[in-house]
């Protein structure tokens, strides 16, 4: 107990020493205790670019995220968790890489771009994955700040641990306009 309380001090103590270090504050907040019961559910603002973690009724955690761009946009609607994978990769995005794992093409989708000979395919990481309806989840990615993914939800590292050990198989999804 008494390792736990200098832990969370020490937390506290950096939180506030780098108060405008949005990654320790996310790391902080994403480790404090939930002392709230109940079912989750995760609520997604795409106008705010924002995703809420509910525990019953009451907010638990909220972090900011980067929705899907023009031409690849975020489905909106009621879903539920369908499939959680901790080190999930995708299918469709990634890059070519030759035998050494040198990229050879980056960025590429596999639907519009021909392997070069020799290359593999390796999927573009997407840890703690959250699907809510097929080929879309949460994950841990980049946020430029807007929305610029193919359509997944992407969220800072922390956030999107604490978001991945909080929700279960099932656990409603809500993505707003």
């Amino acid at each position: 107990m008494r390792e736990r309380l200098s832990q969370f001090c020490a937390l506290a103590f950096l939180a506030i020493f780098f108060s405008g270090c949005t990654t320790v504050t996310e790391m902080v907040e994403a480790n404090m205790p939930i002392r709230e019961t109940g079912r989750s559910s995760i609520v997604i603002s795409l106008r705010a670019q924002e995703a809420y973690l509910y525990r019953g009724k009451v907010l638990v955690a909220s972090s900011r995220i980067s929705s899907g761009r023009e031409g690849y946009r975020t489905p909106t609607g009621r879903f539920r968790v369908i499939r959680k994978d901790i080190d999930h990769a995708s299918s469709i995005y990634g890059d070519y890489v030759d035998a050494s794992g040198e990229v050879v093409k980056a960025n590429v989708d596999r639907r519009r771009h021909r392997k070069p000979r020799g290359a593999r395919y390796v999927g573009a990481p997407m840890p703690f994955y959250l699907e809510f309806t097929p080929s879309y989840g949460l994950h841990q990615g980049y946020l430029p700040g807007e929305p610029a993914s193919h359509g997944c939800i992407r969220l800072p590292y922390w956030k999107a641990r604490q978001f991945y050990q909080i929700a279960r198989l099932g656990t409603p999804v809500v993505v707003k306009p």
